[in-house]
């Protein structure tokens, strides 16, 4: 019985069990159609994770499969009621959890992120629009983000969840700016500190609800997503604080296009601890009473060329990352493998199907004299 809801719903999405497109579905364990329809999107990446079936296109999978709203199609669960529960009862992203995501995720280790990252280790979406290369596209990112705030020689810069200082550097070679980066991994903050070193930029492991500074202007680069619906206040008070009358801020964010009060359950557990997707209309509610909305910018087809490249340099590289054989003690194998595929490839597929966007959006406290000229 489960065998035939699920080869239904696959229908819908033009997929074959065992088929010949490289996006059908290979099952090699019978049991994968109960598990998926008793856990859910859980199972599912689980399932995968556990060697139960297999894409030789696993991004055109999952565009397929999203496009075709299976996700919404399959009934609610047990372990998905329970997910969102839990997020409804508790602030999973309070302060005194800000840096779960950081020692869970970003400190997972500085050799995979330069393996898979650019040269600059960016890790947010890329700009394609004249890139034909990843370092392109990530140096096309950071130079909007400097051109969309207006940056000159001698701006203070605050970097909300900086990363391995890849804007910070930017900003201050190219720019001439000076930048304070605060973000909540200890792995980040080695180093970046390093990268950045002899400019003009101070790395800050800090939680963003503990600063209190006038700046020129502030940035944000994919750390929103971190934030949580019950804190989207407090972060947007924060910045209201700490930017100066006349400044801009740039929030770069992935964005959904529901109002949610919870993630995905496999990302929650195995990617983003207690990570959300924001919406239009929370973004819009939260800020509204300290803001000008100067500009919105949606480039989230970049994002799938972006995850893809990523997985590229991943899959390439994992033979200098992967433990020896009998490497048994090693933190990276071929479960983590599997995972770390899933987890880029599902997201590639997710933002093709046009599930997730990528904004970034412009603002002011008391809107720009004469008009904000938005760029491309």
């Amino acid at each position: 019985m489960q065998n035939h809801i699920v080869t239904k719903l696959l229908k819908l999405a033009n997929i074959e069990p065992n088929g010949t497109a490289p996006w059908d579905i290979q099952i090699h364990n019978p049991r994968l159609y109960d598990r998926v329809l008793r856990e859910g999107s859980l199972g599912l990446g689980e399932s995968y994770m556990d060697g139960w079936w297999d894409a030789h296109a696993l991004d055109e999978f999952f565009a397929r499969v999203l496009a075709a709203d299976l996700d919404q199609k399959v009934k609610k669960n047990i372990p998905l009621l329970m997910h969102a529960v839990v997020a409804q009862i508790f602030n999973l992203q309070s302060k005194n959890r800000a840096f779960e995501i950081g020692e869970k995720h970003y400190d997972v280790g500085n050799d995979l992120y330069t393996a898979m990252l650019d040269r600059r280790m960016t890790y947010t979406c890329g700009y394609w629009r004249d890139a034909k290369t990843l370092d392109e596209a990530q140096d096309s990112k950071l130079d909007l983000v400097c051109k969309k705030i207006g940056l000159k020689a001698g701006d203070h810069v605050l970097d909300i969840g900086c990363g391995w200082g890849s804007f910070a550097k930017f900003a201050a070679e190219k720019y001439g700016a000076r930048v304070v980066g605060i973000t909540v991994s200890k792995e980040q903050l080695a180093l970046g500190t390093k990268l950045c070193a002899g400019l003009p930029i101070e790395l800050r492991l800090t939680d963003y609800r503990d600063m209190n500074e006038k700046f020129d202007h502030i940035i944000s680069l994919g750390m929103f997503e971190h934030v949580g619906y019950k804190n989207y206040r407090a972060y947007m008070e924060v910045v209201h604080r700490c930017l100066k009358d006349n400044g801009l801020f740039l929030l770069h964010t992935i964005g959904g296009n529901r109002s949610v009060t919870h993630s995905d359950a496999w990302i929650t557990k195995y990617i983003f601890t207690n990570s959300m997707l924001p919406s239009v209309a929370q973004i819009g509610r939260e800020i509204e009473g300290l803001f000008v909305m100067e500009d919105w910018h949606n480039f989230s087809a970049d994002y799938d060329k972006t995850l893809m490249s990523w997985f590229a340099n991943f899959d390439h590289a994992w033979h200098e990352v992967k433990p020896p054989a009998g490497g048994l003690t090693s933190k990276y194998g071929d479960r983590f493998y599997r995972m770390w595929k899933y987890y880029l490839l599902s997201c590639a597929g997710s933002f093709r199907a046009r599930k997730n966007q990528l904004w970034q959006v412009v603002l002011s406290k008391s809107g720009v004299h004469g008009g904000y000229d938005s760029i491309r």
